[in-house]
């Protein structure tokens, strides 16, 4: 599903103009990307918790040439654990 086809499916359901629920989302994913920005976390009872994670720098091997090691340096990247209910639905 493409982010095009979320806004349909959500003003569908709410019953709510394409454009009003464009700016919902994109209010909503605006306010994610930010708190994460910040380190934060978002936990959405049910569906799922948004955190960031640290990753450490470690040696890694260059898919084009196996016998070539490459580093790769440390990074903070976003987190995604889902929810026990969003768990069961997915079964």
């Amino acid at each position: 599903m493409t982010k095009d086809e979320l806004i349909e499916a959500v003003a569908a359901q709410a019953g709510t103009s394409k454009k009003e629920t464009e700016t919902i989302v994109n209010a909503v994913l605006d306010t994610i990307t930010k708190t994460l920005t910040e380190g934060g976390k978002i936990a959405l009872t049910g569906f799922g918790t948004f955190s960031v994670s640290d990753r450490a720098a470690r040696t890694g091997v260059n898919p084009q040439h196996p016998e070539q090691k490459i580093q790769i340096p440390a990074m903070t990247v976003p987190k995604f654990k889902a929810g026990k209910s969003l768990k069961d639905a997915v079964k």
